[in-house]
């Protein structure tokens, strides 16, 4: 009979589990700890009786994902982590450090089925679904590997989170359980390229996690080109799901923008950009392109970055550009992974 994986288990499943063994609830409090302290071994969880140690080496396990290659950026602070997953497939992390402290981007799933033009996350299609414990493990390698406690959380990596919808939700709950992570919500951040009835859903869960939504272009026509997600749910639909989502949740929306030279940089998609979101409750993030081997596409000029930048800003949106981190690993999504899948053919 195959062992039950604790890693991922919400704590109400845990003491179900406890109590399947004849365990009080409690002991699933003790091992829940030992769990996102990093512990894979029951015998190292000093606070629990031999004999359930053993019942547990007889039942059950706690996964663990490898660090199969990490490169460090010669600029700055950032790491690029490719995991190793238990059945041999590999997906991408990133450390980051901030001066308000060290934050995570993490992969949702094996690759991604969104194929935006710009992104190497889509090359070779999507594979599966990552578990919540396999998030969380990404998570606790990057804590092992750096020394220091994770403080912010960005489900930005390969994949689309909100196609991911319940194991997202049981990750966003190990993230901010007292026992495991203890993340504040408001720390943690979804990023989605538009899938309008999962943002619906998301805002109505209660759950105040900044959400950041893939925009990438000003207008229909060109997101169509760029996002093939826009042909499901068109820029009104999701500009609508969006406002839903603040109205529930009070909380800023994220607009990411990537300025892909002679692409969507120009002064008429400032222009529209900006109209299109007036009066929102919003921030965009000005992101020039982490360009991708073959996509054929190039960042935008500094001067077409501060140019696009003036307008949003003259027409009151609020804005940042992103500082670019980690450009010289390949820190955009699915680069690194993309690279030695190559290798390896």
């Amino acid at each position: 009979m195959e062992k039950r994986n604790l890693k991922g288990l919400t704590l109400q499943e845990l003491e179900e589990f406890m109590a399947a063994l004849g365990e009080p609830a409690y002991r699933a409090r003790q091992i829940f700890k030992w769990i996102y302290k990093g512990v894979t071994r029951f015998e190292l969880m000093t606070d629990l009786p031999k004999n359930l140690m053993q019942k547990l080496n007889d039942k059950a396990r706690i996964s663990m994902i490898e660090i199969y290659r990490k490169i460090e950026s010669s600029l700055d602070q950032t790491i690029k982590y490719v995991f190793l997953l238990e059945d041999g497939n590999m997906v991408e992390g990133v450390k980051m450090e901030y001066s308000f402290g060290m934050s995570a981007c993490v992969s949702s799933q094996v690759g991604c089925r969104m194929g935006c033009a710009f992104c190497a996350s889509a090359i070779g299609g999507m594979v599966r679904n990552l578990t919540a414990g396999e998030m969380a493990d990404e998570v606790l390698a990057i804590e092992k590997d750096t020394g220091k406690k994770v403080g912010r959380v960005v489900v930005m990596g390969s994949g689309e989170p909100l196609l991911n919808y319940d194991e997202l939700i049981k990750f966003l709950n190990l993230l901010n359980s007292p026992l495991a992570f203890n993340i504040s919500f408001r720390r943690i951040t979804i990023s989605t390229c538009g899938i309008v009835p999962e943002i619906i859903r998301l805002a109505d869960e209660g759950i105040p996690v900044t959400l950041a939504v893939s925009l990438h272009a000003p207008d229909d026509s060109l997101r169509n080109k760029l996002m093939p997600v826009n042909r499901n749910y068109p820029i009104l639909q999701l500009l609508d799901a969006c406002k839903y989502y603040i109205i529930k949740t009070k909380r800023r929306i994220t607009f990411e923008y990537a300025l892909i030279s002679q692409v969507n940089d120009t002064i008429e998609c400032a222009q529209k950009l900006s109209r299109l979101l007036k009066g929102m409750l919003c921030h965009v993030n000005l992101i020039p392109l982490n360009a991708v081997r073959g996509k054929g596409f190039e960042k935008s000029k500094p001067d077409q970055v501060a140019a696009f930048k003036n307008i949003l800003s003259n027409s009151g949106i609020s804005n940042t550009v992103r500082r670019e981190m980690g450009a010289d690993i390949e820190a955009a999504c699915g680069q690194l992974r993309r690279s030695i899948l190559d290798e390896v053919k």
